[in-house]
């Protein structure tokens, strides 16, 4: 949780609610508001010039979106679309910069969040540039797993579809399928109904 809700009611953050595959903002939109999923999830994306998705983050209940963008007079580079039915509280982005100004600690927790964010886009960028897709696979899994406590083999469930991975590492899903079962032959995860463990 990014800031608490009860903080985000009393500074008068409305509740919206959107349905899956509705966007939340679209690339180009400037932000002029503090999103923060209270249930459901949404990614941030956007396209190729061939029509490709390319998925950008994955975000969850607690977790804010887009909130980079409310420090800068730009546009959005990408759009905020919701997976599944969410619900979502917004606050308008000068209430929002009251808030960090009265409560240091959730500026303290924002600047964690932006160096998470940023440490996830440079990892993501070195595995891009790698040619080898389990390398690109490797370098997903060991993120995600970086902040678990247990970090012995197969211990973690990866928590995204075949889908997901492969838009994540910018790889079509046919090649992250086979890749992904390469890794399994060669005891680098395990497959067990059809979820993979890393």
């Amino acid at each position: 949780m990014v800031i608490k809700e009860e903080i985000l009611h009393s500074a008068g953050a409305s509740i919206k609610y959107y349905k899956a595959s509705e966007n939340i903002f679209m690339e180009g939109d400037s932000p002029n508001y503090y999103y923060q999923i209270v249930t459901g999830e949404a990614k941030l994306n956007n396209y190729t010039d061939e029509g490709k998705e390319i998925i950008q983050t994955l975000l969850e209940e607690g977790q804010s979106v887009g909130e980079s963008l409310l420090f800068m007079d730009k546009t959005y580079p990408v759009n905020a679309v919701a997976i599944t039915n969410c619900k979502i509280l917004r606050l308008a982005k000068n209430v929002f910069f009251d808030l960090l100004r009265r409560y240091p600690d959730i500026c303290l927790d924002m600047n964690r969040l932006l160096s998470q964010r940023l440490y996830f886009k440079l990892i993501m960028a070195q595995n891009i540039c790698a040619q080898n897709p389990t390398t690109k696979l490797i370098g997903l899994m060991d993120y995600l797993k970086s902040f678990q406590k247990e970090q012995s083999p197969y211990s973690f469930l990866i928590p995204l579809t075949r889908q997901q991975m492969a838009s994540l590492t910018g790889l079509c899903v046919e090649t992250a399928i086979r890749t992904i079962k390469v890794m399994e032959r060669d005891r680098i995860v395990k497959i067990k109904d059809r979820k993979i463990l890393y």
